[in-house]
């Protein structure tokens, strides 16, 4: 287990990483903002921390509020670390992704269940030595938050994919169509994005349980459809709007701790470390 000292006064129990178009906390009640300090730097921006429905919950923007950083420079190990050192269990991903499926549509949610990594410069561990971990990416995803972010979206009317390979580039360059071509008929992915990785490496070496709501805003170039910036930003805003609603939903259904018997990240160095 990584030992990490708790600000003092300030804990959460879930948290919450907005990605693109989710930035302002309005559904947190009693909000403080917090800074934390950690062995990696800065995280992307001060950690909103308050309630959402008697739960305590620590908000944190990933591209930093007014999107700021660009995906390839986010300080993932500080974001990670900072939300462990208030004792998160849970951290529920907003992402922002592209279609590489005719039938994942923009305004479509997708809880995926697998990834790919495509990036090349990024920090991927905490473990950089003397103690070196292994953790298995078998499973990359919280099993038991992902079947509650699909049944809470399914109860409030949406529409949403059960599975999903996410496919995560290095960015901020979006694909070429050779390389969209690539993603969806050789590697067969269903969604892309940016931000991924190595956020959920880190959250499995953190023992958190993590899950992805991912938002598709458009088709990438693998079809060839003209899309608008202006399309991109009304689906991209209606599906904020209805994710804060999931965030409300799901939130106290998280007062718990993660169960073992449920899912492995609560317990992913347990055969981990060398």
């Amino acid at each position: 287990m990584i030992k990490i000292s708790k600000p003092s006064g300030i804990e959460a129990h879930v948290a919450i990483i907005g990605g693109s178009g989710l930035y302002d906390p309005d559904m947190v009640e009693d909000p403080v903002e917090v800074k934390v300090y950690t062995p990696f730097g800065e995280p992307s921006d001060f950690i909103t921390v308050g309630k959402i429905k008697g739960i305590r919950v620590a908000f944190l923007p990933r591209h930093g509020r007014g999107h700021r950083i660009p995906p390839h420079l986010i300080n993932y190990r500080a974001n990670i670390w900072a939300l462990k050192s208030l004792g998160v269990k849970w951290i529920l991903s907003i992402s922002a992704v592209g279609s590489l499926r005719e039938d994942y549509k923009p305004g479509d949610f997708v809880v995926p269940d697998q990834f790919i990594d495509m990036t090349k410069c990024r920090t991927y561990s905490f473990f950089d030595g003397a103690v070196v971990a292994h953790v298995s990416m078998a499973d990359p995803f919280c099993e038991d938050l992902r079947r509650k972010v699909i049944g809470v979206s399914k109860k409030l009317g949406y529409q949403v994919h059960d599975k999903g390979t996410y496919i995560c580039i290095e960015g901020p360059r979006f694909s070429t169509r050779a390389e969209s071509r690539v993603w969806r008929e050789v590697f067969k992915a269903d969604i892309i994005g940016m931000t991924l990785v190595p956020e959920v490496n880190l959250a499995c070496e953190a023992e958190l349980c993590y899950a992805v709501l991912a938002m598709v805003t458009d088709y990438d170039v693998w079809a060839e459809k003209p899309v608008t910036a202006e399309e991109v930003e009304r689906i991209m805003k209606q599906n904020v709007e209805r994710a804060k609603n999931v965030i409300k939903e799901i939130v106290p259904m998280l007062s718990g701790e993660p169960s073992p018997e449920k899912c492995s990240c609560c317990r992913a160095l347990r055969y981990a470390i060398v």
